[in-house]
């Protein structure tokens, strides 16, 4: 363990802690109010809650690395558990040319195109769920079922075992936390899960025309090499499908708990984007993930921070925080939510996040067309995990329109 050169204010609560991943607001707040960075006892790691300087490691990638790692695990003094993410675990100039193939691939041009498709999609299930009459299990009849349809056949996966890469997106969200029980608990399957994507993203076993035979392209192009493509496609897999899952079980929540919200919706279809990016504001999938400084002490904030140190970003925290947003806590299609960092910020923001917003904005399009009302129907149960804020169950009652 490295004893820090300056001590910030100390904070014992461990944000892994059971109780805190159910319900993470408290520990943040604590987190946020004890000062711009603390020491986190518990973990040996310093740690942010405040949005400008979440925002300021973000922007600060020639001192604060992925290369290290996105989660707690260091990898200057861990090997990883499987090759490390490209491009999210790579620093440049090795992150440069997979961030511009996918990038490319991931295009509006190229979503655009999609999104014709997309919205069929979600209007056949949408009509789907309300054919059942009644009440849904909102988070496993829509939030997770759609995105599971389309994504993955946007990437170019065979239509088996779908569900399973929702079991392998936890593992990853897991593994970026300590090794406690959630996370051997999703690793029983490691192995398998682990082979079998790494089977999926081969260029054999990609439909033709997908993001993922474009990422193979690209690589027979030149603009990557070979080795790097297997893994660009397995970033795509392991980053894009159930942070998008929560993302829209978030936003069904949060309509379900502010049927106020819903009826502007219902209005002005116009605002689902908004909508969706004001639900990962207030609700959002990823909660956790770490920058590592590099091989120089960084002075910052008044902290001298070690090489090769973790810096938490508690993202959820920076989102509410009330330096930046006025009523943090209130899910308001009336403000503006650019600027959240939900989805990153700077050099390694999320490439995904159009797709993300896609996806979403279909499915809420077709409800907004065809749902008067919808409510809690019972109480939702939340799910574990260790960096992602996920429901087990969401029962809505869906009123047709």
């Amino acid at each position: 363990m490295t004893t820090p050169v300056l001590t910030p204010p100390v904070v014992d609560d461990d944000p892994y802690a059971e109780e805190h991943l159910i319900d993470r607001l408290p520990v943040q707040q604590r987190v946020r109010e004890a000062g711009p960075v603390v020491y986190l006892s518990a973990l040996d790691v310093y740690a942010t809650g405040r949005y400008d300087v979440i925002r300021e490691v973000l922007a600060d990638w020639q001192h604060f690395h992925v290369g290290a790692g996105v989660g707690l695990a260091n990898f200057h003094v861990e090997k990883p558990w499987r090759p490390p993410a490209l491009p999210t675990e790579a620093d440049p100039p090795v992150h440069d040319a997979p961030r511009r193939v996918l990038t490319e691939v991931l295009s509006t041009r190229v979503l655009r195109r999609l999104r014709s498709e997309w919205l069929a999609e979600a209007e056949q299930s949408v009509d789907q769920v309300l054919a059942r009459g009644g009440v849904i299990d909102a988070m496993n009849e829509l939030a997770a079922p759609f995105p599971l349809k389309v994504f993955p056949d946007a990437v170019g996966l065979p239509p088996e075992r779908r569900r399973d890469l929702l079991a392998y997106g936890d593992l990853v969200f897991n593994a970026f936390g300590p090794q406690n029980a959630l996370f051997e608990k999703s690793a029983t399957r490691l192995t398998q899960l682990s082979a079998w994507v790494t089977t999926l993203c081969r260029r054999e076993n990609l439909a033709p025309g997908g993001f993922g035979a474009s990422i193979w392209e690209a690589a027979d192009r030149g603009e990557i090499t070979l080795e790097q493509a297997p893994l660009v496609v397995r970033s795509l897999v392991s980053a894009g499908i159930d942070t998008t899952v929560h993302g829209i079980a978030a936003i069904l929540h949060a309509f379900a708990t502010h049927p106020e919200q819903w009826q502007l919706l219902r209005k002005d279809p116009g605002l689902a984007r908004r909508a969706f990016d004001e639900a990962v504001r207030w609700a959002s999938p990823l909660q956790i993930v770490f920058h590592t400084t590099g091989d120089d002490p960084v002075e910052f904030l008044g902290t001298t921070i070690g090489p090769h140190q973790k810096m938490m970003l508690l993202i959820g925290a920076g989102n509410r925080d009330p330096r930046r947003w006025d009523a943090p806590n209130n899910f308001d299609l009336g403000r503006d939510p650019s600027g959240h960092v939900g989805f990153g910020m700077g050099l390694h923001q999320c490439v995904g996040q159009h797709v993300a917003r896609l996806e979403a904005e279909v499915l809420l399009t077709a409800l907004a067309d065809r749902v008067e009302h919808l409510e809690l129907a019972g109480t939702p149960e939340r799910g574990y995990n260790n960096s992602l804020q996920t429901w087990n169950t969401l029962p809505v009652r869906l009123v047709p329109a």
